[in-house]
């Protein structure tokens, strides 16, 4: 771990100096927290893998401290940032995290509980078109439910116009947790989005029924219609722009440069999970599971795997609280390809080390911050960010 000096202000930002040098807390006792159950995993290596530390000198800059309740953070073309607020818009913020101006127009959000403005993505073509498309919970018919809008930007990024919501993952519910609510576009420009199922009891049932959206990862297009290619199209009793299933509170979603797709959910008490998703496949929730109902309870008497589900990457007992994730291609070699992490209740950033789509090793950085990161991004400029829930901006970088 790196050894943490007192703060500095360095104009309108702090700057967190990190140099090598043993630290606290220790990795290994991140490893012997104590689990909820003593459940085996399916295989070597599928929890608790063994530490890896960064030997390249870092620094850790705060760049913003008021940003209110940030939840999604992506960079726009020339290098800014859009930062989605729970409760309702996104903010423009400058590179430097000094500047910050807000969108107006969006559609009502619900942000009880965990609802709000959650995520947000660029078109491909946005230098011409301006287009950006937005996930938020949504007030409709008797509760709410995960919607997906888009809308094109004002030149001056003061105002979206032409917003339509596109798709919304019926049925809806009165609830205020288990939105779900990340967004990636692939190569073809078709949009993969992430909803729970709710959290409840009665709804969660559906993220193992297939002619619904809750618990799912989906795929769509631009307009909102299912994916060409999708794996339940035209198949009876089953939702078009279903493209996995058996999904439980995913709030982690990226691609890998082999243009695979990852998911990251929260589990109950145990089993936050890390799963490689592919078409069609099941994941599990809730008839699988590495981890029990918060009252202490087993889960379909402790069913950890079953035929015809797939096994996670990874899981962790107890929990970290995955939220928002990317994958690393910056200015630090050891870190590359690397799968960084915001961890809510971990508090901290998780760096997982890859290869041959197993996990080999497991980092835990700015553990010192106690903060709780909500999203992470992997910056165009080579550095890594993370928005946590108190407000903060931060950036990583190669010292």
């Amino acid at each position: 771990m790196k050894k943490i000096f007192l703060p500095v202000l360095l104009t309108s930002a702090i700057m967190i100096v990190s140099c090598q040098g043993k630290g606290k807390p220790s990795e290994a006792s991140a490893q012997e927290e104590k689990a909820n159950t003593d459940y085996k995993p399916a295989f070597k290596g599928q929890t608790r893998i063994a530490p890896v530390k960064t030997t390249t000198p870092y620094a850790v800059e705060i760049l913003n401290q008021n940003l209110g309740k940030p939840w999604g953070i992506i960079n726009l073309t020339d290098g800014r940032f859009l930062i989605t607020e729970k409760t309702g818009f996104i903010n423009v913020v400058s590179a430097d995290g000094k500047q910050v101006s807000k969108i107006e127009g969006f559609p009502k959000v619900d942000s009880k509980g965990q609802g709000g403005m959650l995520d947000v993505a660029l078109d491909p073509e946005f230098k011409t078109n301006n287009m950006i498309y937005f996930v938020f919970s949504e007030p409709f018919g008797d509760g709410n439910l995960t919607s997906v809008g888009k809308g094109k930007l004002s030149p001056d990024m003061k105002n979206i116009s032409d917003v339509q919501v596109i798709f919304r993952a019926t049925p809806s519910y009165d609830g205020d947790k288990h939105y779900g609510g990340r967004l990636q576009i692939d190569k073809d420009g078709n949009l993969f989005v992430s909803t729970g199922e709710r959290s409840d009891k009665q709804t969660r049932v559906y993220a193992q029924k297939t002619d619904n959206y809750l618990g799912k990862i989906l795929k769509i297009t631009k307009d909102g219609k299912p994916a060409p290619g999708n794996p339940f199209m035209n198949k009876p009793g089953y939702k078009p722009e279903v493209y996995a299933y058996g999904i439980r509170n995913p709030q982690g979603l990226a691609l890998d440069e082999k243009g695979q797709l990852w998911d990251i959910e929260m589990g109950p008490r145990g089993g936050d999970e890390i799963n490689l998703i592919m078409p069609g496949k099941n994941y599990g929730w809730g008839d699988v599971t590495y981890g029990i109902e918060y009252s202490g309870e087993k889960i379909n008497n402790g069913t950890t795997q079953k035929a015809g589900t797939e096994q996670p990457v990874y899981y962790w007992d107890p929990v970290v609280s995955p939220s928002g994730v990317t994958f690393y291609t910056g200015n630090i070699p050891e870190w590359k390809n690397n799968l960084f992490i915001a961890c809510l209740s971990g508090q901290h950033i998780n760096r997982i080390v890859l290869k041959d789509n197993k996990v080999i090793g497991e980092e835990r950085l700015l553990l010192d911050q106690k903060e709780r990161f909500r999203d992470v991004l992997n910056g165009m400029d080579g550095h890594l960010y993370g928005i946590t829930d108190s407000g903060k901006l931060y950036k990583i970088s190669k010292k």
